[in-house]
């Protein structure tokens, strides 16, 4: 049975969530070289091993 948990990608602006979001999803989340590019919140979806991972980009 795969088990699913929740992740909010949190921290500082500019240092690489939505890189990071991008690379677990799949997903082409927009990024910038400078603060305030996410402005409202993305879901997505990650399989780790059996553990399933709902990713939140703030």
């Amino acid at each position: 049975m795969t088990r699913t948990l929740t992740v909010a990608l949190v921290g500082n602006p500019n240092t690489g969530k939505s890189t990071l979001f991008n690379a677990l999803t799949g997903l082409r989340q927009h990024v910038g070289n400078y603060p305030g590019v996410t402005v409202e919140m993305k879901k997505g979806y990650a399989l780790a091993d059996d553990t399933g991972l709902d990713l939140i980009d703030l």
